[in-house]
């Protein structure tokens, strides 16, 4: 969750897009390692292509379990 954030002038810092006539910051969603690094993101222009609870649970699961694997 993001907060605190000057739009439009803030959206490029996170990659988002930031649709002029509506005034709106379209959904820019991201996962984070355990370094706070962006291990996988997601760009939404539309209703589709928001990550959700689920999709992120999976997501976290599977990176663990190839971190494991190259140790």
């Amino acid at each position: 969750m993001a907060y605190g954030l000057e739009v439009p002038r803030d959206a490029d810092k996170v990659g988002a897009f930031w649709e002029e006539r509506r005034k709106i910051l379209h959904a820019t969603n991201f996962i984070l390692d355990s370094d706070k690094k962006v291990c996988d993101a997601s760009y939404s222009i539309g209703p589709i292509g928001r990550i959700v609870a689920m999709d992120a649970l999976s997501h976290i699961q599977f990176f663990k379990k190839r971190k494991t694997q190259q140790t």
